[in-house]
Formats: C-alpha cells, structure tokens, sequence
C-alpha cells in the first residue's frame, strides 16, 4: 500500500521497451538494470513478468479512467439526459 505523499514515477513507453531489450540480451539483471537506471527492480522483475505472460493481464496497455472530452459524444448523453428528465417528470405526475 502507497504511503501518504509517495510520489509515483511514470516511465514512457519507449524507456520501458530500451530497458526490457536490455535485459532480454543478457546486458544485465533486473537489479543491475534498476541500479543503472535508479529505479526499483521490482518494476523491472513486473514488466518482465507482464511482457512473458501477457494472457495474465489482459488490460495492460489500455487506457483507464475518465474519457477525454474528445471521445465523449455529446449528443448520445443529451438524449440520455432528456429521456431521464421525461423519466423524471413522469414519477412526478403519478403521485
């Protein structure tokens, strides 16, 4: 579990891919690459592990979170939101 105020670092895709070639050629372990690149071996020893069984984790490399504006269609939730206010006014009018 994080502690509170941990700082978490991110590594680009293209530094991951260098420091897993590295390894893959037998340029170093996974504790003589994390020393040389200041990082944990721990992180090294999981992308190791998630690069030899990808069908272990299946959602590595896809996006999480909340959908930039861009990818929202906007007039898909209008209607949503109108038939929920019609939904809405509907339960008013029952009582």
């Amino acid at each position: 579990m994080a502690s509170k105020g941990q700082k978490f670092r991110k590594y680009t895709e293209e530094f991951r891919q260098k420091v897993l070639e590295e390894y893959f050629n037998g340029e170093g372990s996974s504790k003589a690459l994390a020393m040389k690149y200041n990082m944990s071996s721990n992180t090294i020893e999981t992308w190791i592990r998630k690069t030899k069984h990808p069908e272990e984790y299946p959602g590595m490399g896809l996006k999480k979170g909340r959908k930039k504006d861009s990818e929202i269609d906007w007039k898909e939730r209008y209607e949503i939101l109108k038939k929920y206010q019609a939904f809405l006014k509907a339960q008013r009018e029952r009582k």
